[in-house]
């Protein structure tokens, strides 16, 4: 098969097209025909060196993808040959195929939604995992979204609005503030608005918020918060060291949480699936809830798929097709 190498450390240069022997499944892993292959900025921090796979890990990029089952470990009885499926990958997922835990998958029911699938698992698990799960978001409620035309943010906002909650969501452009107010969020224009203050005004601030920046905008969380309101951070695109004053979040009775998704056990992972299909399974079928595609480009051109994630250009997911 073919797949995207790292040559070494460094810029999107060191992504070559190469090839090897395809992988054989284990036991309790399913071989996917790879359709299509979502681009995520933990790839770019892989690529980088300042987010190295762990061990029992494909060091092969590559987070998220969609296609065709081909071959079954023999311990799997939820898929068959044939069956379309999207992915959530330990790695290994820049590659024409790629084995995954069976537990990782989730069924795609509309051949129509195949490609656009290899955008979701990456996002859709990143979301329940910190939004639902940890935050415990309920219908009613009140969250702010940190990069709401992002990867993960704008998936964030549709399942959140389908599960009932008022949403606001932060942007960095005019352009974006009409692309998150279509998916259902009130966006705050980072470059003339004050976040705080417009959750405070317009909500009386924020019961949950997913935050991918960091640094200072910590302490404005705090701020933006009201009582009893739980603030998860899942990157730290400004800084992970801070100097912020904890009073408030002692006072307002705050939580301050965060995680990561790629160091879970597969157990973890097969039990965030399972809730994910429970309650969202049928928002993807009927295409409720889906990614934007901004731009798609062929497996051998990862190196510039990398290059126009990493502009900040680009709102919504990028592809990669074999």
């Amino acid at each position: 098969m073919r797949f995207i190498e790292m040559t070494s450390v460094g810029g999107p240069e060191v992504l070559t097209l190469a090839s090897k022997p395809r992988p054989e499944p284990l036991a309790d892993e399913v071989l996917i025909k790879v359709h299509a292959i979502g681009v995520n900025r933990p790839d770019i921090l892989q690529r980088q060196g300042s987010y190295p796979a762990p061990k029992d890990a494909d060091s092969v990029l590559g987070l998220e993808v969609s296609g065709e089952v081909v071959a079954r470990g023999s311990s799997v009885n939820e898929y068959s040959n044939g069956d379309l499926v999207s992915a959530l990958c330990n790695g290994g997922g820049y590659a024409e195929y790629v084995a995954v835990p069976f537990g990782q998958c989730m069924p795609v029911n509309n051949v129509q939604l195949l490609k656009q699938s290899a955008a979701l698992p990456e996002a859709m698990f990143t979301v329940w995992a910190n939004i639902f799960e940890r935050c415990r978001l309920m219908p009613g409620e009140t969250l702010l979204v940190h990069g709401g035309v992002g990867g993960v943010g704008h998936i964030a906002v549709q399942m959140a609005r389908l599960t009932g909650a008022k949403v606001f969501a932060t942007v960095g452009s005019e352009e974006k503030v009409s692309f998150c107010e279509s998916l259902g969020a009130r966006a705050i224009n980072y470059t003339s608005e004050n976040f705080v203050d417009v959750l405070k005004d317009e909500a009386g601030g924020a019961d949950v918020i997913l935050d991918i920046v960091g640094g200072d905008y910590l302490q404005r969380n705090i701020s933006a918060c009201r009582v009893d309101g739980r603030i998860a951070n899942i990157a730290f695109q400004k800084s992970a060291k801070v100097d912020v004053n904890l009073m408030p979040l002692m006072l307002k009775r705050l939580m301050l949480t965060g995680s990561t998704l790629r160091s879970r056990s597969k157990q973890e992972k097969s039990k965030i699936a399972q809730n994910l299909r429970k309650h969202f399974q049928h928002f993807v079928d009927s295409a409720a809830l889906k990614p934007e595609i901004f731009s798609e480009f062929p497996l051998a051109q990862a190196n510039e798929a990398h290059k126009m994630l990493e502009s900040g250009l680009a709102y919504g997911k990028i592809l990669l097709v074999p």
